[in-house]
């Protein structure tokens, strides 16, 4: 299972909130709503949070064995 648990401690070390992702990165509610969920959510997405937070996708999400969830 891909889990975006580090997504958000990126975001907290960079002092960027979820707010600033919607209104000034125009990224979608859903979207967030899809990544607080560990849902499936598109690689633009991806790539464009590794944009805006200038990471590596590593720094993002990871990959979690279903078995560990």
């Amino acid at each position: 299972m891909i889990v975006y648990n580090k997504l958000w401690e990126t975001m907290k070390k960079q002092n960027v909130t979820q707010y600033k992702l919607i209104h000034e990165y125009k990224v979608s509610p859903g979207q967030i709503t899809r990544l607080k969920r560990n849902q499936n959510v598109s690689t633009h997405t991806i790539n464009l949070l590794c944009d805006i937070l200038h990471c590596p996708v590593e720094d993002i999400m990871e990959y979690i064995p279903s078995e560990e969830v």
